[in-house]
């Protein structure tokens, strides 16, 4: 059970990391640096950042619930 929750967790962690990645840069960050600055500007559809921001919720939330079950397990694991 703890080896089937570390595995959803390096999961959820690259794609948290995948999510967060593909956000639109707000200015002012390390996305400018890399020339997010640029295309932040230009178009882009409201409908699928929104989308996208509810998937990086739902993703983070199973990221965290997985976190917290697997302290759970191996704290009375032991």
């Amino acid at each position: 059970m703890v080896l089937g929750f570390s595995i959803a967790l390096i999961i959820f962690s690259l794609l948290m990391i995948l999510l967060v990645l593909l956000h639109k840069g707000k200015g002012g960050g390390l996305s400018d640096m890399f020339g997010g600055g640029a295309m932040s500007t230009g178009g882009g559809s409201a409908v699928a950042e929104r989308n996208l921001d509810r998937i990086t919720i739902v993703i983070g939330l199973g990221w965290f619930a997985c976190i917290i079950v697997l302290s759970l397990l191996l704290k009375y694991k032991s």
